[in-house]
C-alpha cells in the first residue's frame, strides 16, 4: 500500500501524462456492500502519536482522540452533525446520567460492553479511571485544577453496570455531562491493573506512569499487548512510527454502534499538495481538497468525488507566551496585544488566502454556528484591521522606531517592561499547509508596517504542540514566543464552549500562561448554573482582553469523499464515526 501510494504520487507530479492512470471514484448505488476498506488522508504534517485513552501533554492533537475513540467507547460521546451539538447515545458507554434534586450525585449505568477478551465492561473499569487519572491528573493533559476529577468526592459501585458519583457542589447538569463525563473512558482494569494496586495514590501512580511510558512507544503500539484489549467497534491493525494507522473491525464488539466496513487506513502527508496529488490521482478515498485547488472541484467532481467544507465548532487563535523572559511582559500589556490585534487584516485572510473558506473570528466562542454564547462585543470585532490606531498605541506608550525600524521601548511602556526592548517577536507554526504559510506571511507583513518583526519558525503539527506548552521564565523550555496550531481550528469545543481549559488561570490548554480574575469568575459561573448571561459576559470580556491574537477560523477542511461512500457525516466537533461509513461498491482492498 505504502509502495503504490508512493508511485502514484510521483505520477501526479505530471498529472496531464498520468491522467490515464487515475484512479477513478463514485459508481456506487443506494444499496450497502458489506465490508471493504476505506483510505482517509489525515491533516497535512499531522501525524497520530498516542494511543492511551488518557490524553497527555504535547499529544493532544485531536485526530489522535479521533482514532481513540473508535477504539475505546466513552462514556458519554457527543454530535453536532444534525445542526444541534447533542449527546451520541449510540457511541457512549452509558445511558443517559440522571443527577438528583440537589445536583450533588450523578447515577449512571453502563450499557453491555465486553472487551475484546471477552470480559465485560463494568463499573471497576470506570473505577480504575479514576483511579489512574487522580493520582496522575498533574500529568493528565486534560487537568484543570478543581475540575474533574477534584469535583468528584466519591465514586460508589451499585453493581457491574450502576455506580453513582458524589460532586463536590451543584453544577450546571449540561455542563457537567458535556465536558467533564465526557472524559471518562472506561479502562480494562483486569488487563491493565495489578489487582487493587489502583486503589491506593502510589500503586495508581505507578500503573498510570507504566501505560504512559508504554503509549509513548510508537513503535511497539501494532505488537503490545495492551493496546489489543478494545472494547469500541474498532481495533488496531497498524500503527507506523510515521503516523500511518490502520483500524481493522472489531469482531467482539457489542454495543449498539458496529463497524460497517471491514477496516479504515489513516493515510499521513508532508503537505496539503503532497495529499493532492495523491488525491487527484485517485489514492485516497475520503481526502480534503486544498483551497489553492478549489479551482479544480468540477475535475475532482467528474472523477467520482463529492465536495463538501466540514465547519468546526471551533476557535483558531495564536497565544502570547506571557512567561517568556524576553517578551512576556510586553505581552502582559494590554495595549501592546490590542496593538497586534488591529494589524490583523482577519478579512483579507479570509477570502484571499482561504478563498472565502474561513470566517473572522474575534472572541473565545465559535462564531460559525449556533450563536447562543455570541456577545455582541465579539460579535462586531472590538479591535478592527487598522495600522494607523495600532502605530499610535505603541508610540503614545513609549516605542521607537530603532535604525532598522523595529520598535524599542524607549519610554515607560509597562510594569516589567525594560529600556531597549525590542518587539521582535519569533511564530512557532505548523508546517505543511500553503493557506497557513501565507496567513503568516501576510501577519508577518503588517506587523512589519507597524513597527513588529515577525520571525517565523514552522515546524511539524506535533513539534509545535510539544513546544508551545505552559512553562516557568527560568525553564529552558519558556523560549517560545508565539505559536500557531490553528490550519484546521486550534480548538474544537465539547457541546459547551466555556473556557475552563482554556482560559482560566492554571487551565490545562492555557499555554501561554494568561491569568484574570474576572475571567476565571466568568467560567466558574458558568459551569455551575443556568445562567446564559455569565457566557455572554465571558465572550465580551475575552474578546476585548485578547488573551491570544484572535485569528481567521478555518473549516476543519473542504472534503472529497467517494461519492460511492455513505454514511458520512461531518461532525462539527471534529468526531470521524468510521464505524457508520460503507460501501455501495465493491472495494478490493
Amino acid at each position: 500500500m505504502v509502495r503504490r501510494l508512493a508511485l502514484l504520487a510521483v505520477c501526479c507530479l505530471a498529472l496531464t501524462a498520468c491522467a490515464g492512470a487515475r484512479e477513478q471514484h463514485g459508481g456506487g448505488g443506494q444499496n450497502e456492500v458489506p465490508g471493504g476498506t476505506v483510505r482517509f488522508a489525515l491533516p497535512p504534517s499531522a501525524t497520530p502519536n498516542w494511543i492511551l485513552p488518557i490524553s497527555y501533554p504535547g499529544y493532544t492533537a485531536s485526530y489522535n482522540s479521533a482514532i481513540q475513540s473508535t477504539m475505546y467507547v466513552p462514556l458519554y460521546a457527543y454530535d453536532g452533525t444534525s445542526g444541534a451539538v447533542a449527546m451520541d447515545e449510540q457511541a457512549s458507554a452509558a445511558e443517559p446520567p440522571v443527577y438528583s434534586a440537589d445536583g450533588r450525585t450523578v447515577t449512571i449505568r453502563l450499557k453491555p460492553l465486553t472487551w475484546s477478551t471477552g470480559t465485560p465492561v463494568t463499573t471497576r473499569d470506570v473505577e480504575f479511571w479514576f483511579n489512574l487519572v487522580r493520582a496522575g491528573k498533574d500529568d493528565w493533559g486534560a487537568y484543570t485544577s478543581g475540575l474533574i476529577p477534584d469535583n468528584v468526592t466519591a465514586f460508589h459501585a451499585v453493581d457491574e453496570h450502576t455506580f453513582t458519583l458524589t460532586l463536590d457542589k451543584t453544577y450546571n447538569n449540561d455542563w457537567f455531562t458535556a465536558n467533564q463525563l465526557t472524559y471518562v473512558i472506561p479502562l480494562p482494569h483486569q488487563e491493565w491493573g495489578d489487582g487493587d494496586a489502583d486503589r491506593t495514590p502510589e500503586g495508581a501512580k505507578r500503573i498510570f506512569d507504566h501505560l504512559v511510558a508504554e503509549a509513548k512507544n510508537l513503535g511497539t503500539y501494532a505488537s503490545n499487548p495492551l493496546w489489543k484489549v478494545v472494547d469500541g467497534p474498532f481495533a488496531l491493525r497498524n500503527f507506523t512510527a510515521n503516523g500511518a494507522v490502520s483500524l481493522v473491525k472489531n469482531p467482539r464488539y457489542t454495543g449498539e454502534d458496529p463497524a460497517r466496513l471491514d477496516g479504515v487506513d489513516f493515510l499521513t502527508f508532508t503537505s496539503s499538495a503532497a495529499e493532492y496529488n495523491v488525491l487527484r490521482a485517485g489514492g485516497v478515498d475520503y481526502g480534503y481538497l486544498p483551497t489553492s485547488n478549489l479551482g479544480q472541484q468540477p475535475e475532482l467532481e467528474a472523477q467520482g468525488y463529492t465536495i463538501e467544507p466540514w465547519n468546526g465548532w471551533s476557535i483558531t487563535y495564536i497565544p502570547y507566551n506571557f512567561n517568556n523572559p524576553a517578551l512576556g511582559k510586553a505581552f502582559s500589556q494590554l495595549y501592546v496585544r490590542q496593538a497586534i490585534q488591529h494589524a490583523v487584516d482577519q478579512q483579507a485572510i479570509s477570502s484571499v488566502i482561504w478563498r472565502g473558506t474561513a470566517s473572522p473570528g474575534y472572541g473565545p466562542v465559535p462564531q460559525d454556528n449556533d450563536p447562543q454564547y455570541l456577545s455582541d462585543r465579539q460579535k462586531t470585532n472590538p479591535y478592527p484591521f487598522d495600522l494607523d490606531a495600532a502605530r499610535n498605541l505603541l508610540a503614545s506608550h513609549g516605542w521607537r522606531p530603532g535604525s532598522d525600524g523595529v520598535l524599542t521601548c524607549e519610554g515607560d511602556c509597562g510594569e516589567g517592561v525594560a529600556r531597549g526592548t525590542r518587539l521582535e517577536m519569533t511564530l512557532l507554526t505548523e508546517s505543511g499547509s500553503d493557506e497557513t504559510d501565507g496567513t503568516m506571511q501576510e501577519l508577518k507583513s503588517e506587523l512589519a508596517r507597524i513597527g513588529i518583526e515577525l520571525n517565523i519558525n514552522s515546524q511539524p503539527l506535533n513539534t509545535v504542540l510539544a513546544t508551545g506548552t505552559t512553562c516557568k521564565p527560568e525553564e529552558p523550555s519558556c523560549s517560545w514566543q508565539l505559536s500557531y496550531f490553528g490550519t484546521q481550528g486550534s480548538w474544537y469545543f465539547p457541546a459547551y464552549p466555556s473556557g475552563e481549559q482554556l482560559f482560566t488561570t492554571d487551565a490545562s490548554v492555557n499555554f501561554g500562561g494568561y491569568t484574570d480574575a474576572v475571567t476565571d469568575q466568568l467560567v466558574s459561573a458558568s459551569t455551575q448554573a443556568n445562567a446564559a448571561q455569565t457566557m455572554l459576559d465571558y465572550s465580551a470580556r475575552l474578546a476585548e482582553q485578547l488573551p491570544v491574537i484572535w485569528m481567521p477560523n478555518p473549516p476543519y477542511q473542504v472534503s472529497a469523499i467517494d461519492s460511492a461512500l455513505h454514511g458520512v457525516s461531518q461532525d462539527p466537533l471534529a468526531g470521524l464515526q468510521p464505524q457508520r461509513w460503507f460501501w455501495t461498491k465493491e472495494v478490493a482492498r
